[in-house]
């Protein structure tokens, strides 16, 4: 698959999982804004490193291996228990759903590196960060917001 397909359609879920964190956090949800778009951009990667596969193997005249698709498969869901493990319940409280979002993110670019998609492992890799550094402050901006709103 081509980079610049790859990163307008990792673009576009990032921008889906922001739109729909933006929703959750504002009405004061756990899972907020770098939960779903670390989730979102965590699901498209795994798509699209299993499309890059087909693609790859379609350019070069073999069959698709299959095998490696249900490989694929199993470490996304291996990584949604590993991830179940870091999250932890305090009272009405849940902590950990940014970590394990993040490493089911982790996941999909280990499995892009694994395929020898480097360029597109760096992309994805910008994009966690991005969502990491950059949404995380923005989600913490509108918590702010919205405690000095109900002190009012």
């Amino acid at each position: 698959m081509p980079i610049d397909i790859f990163f307008n359609r990792l673009l576009c879920a990032l921008v889906a999982g922001i739109a729909i964190g933006i929703e959750r956090q504002l009405r004061k949800r756990n899972a907020g804004l770098a939960v779903n778009a670390l989730v979102s951009v965590g699901a498209c990667v795994f798509i699209l490193l299993s499309e890059s596969v087909i693609y790859t193997s379609m350019q070069s005249g073999g069959p698709v291996n299959n095998d490696n698709l249900r490989v694929l498969s199993q470490v996304v869901t291996g990584i949604g228990f590993l991830g179940a493990g870091v999250i932890m319940k305090d009272g009405f409280t849940i902590h950990g759903l940014n970590s394990a979002a993040t490493v089911w993110c982790s996941a999909a670019v280990g499995c892009l590196c694994g395929y020898g998609m480097w360029r597109h492992a760096a992309v994805a890799v910008f994009v966690i960060l991005f969502i990491n550094w950059i949404v995380k402050n923005i989600e913490r901006y509108i918590e702010k917001k919205n405690d000095e709103k109900d002190k009012t």
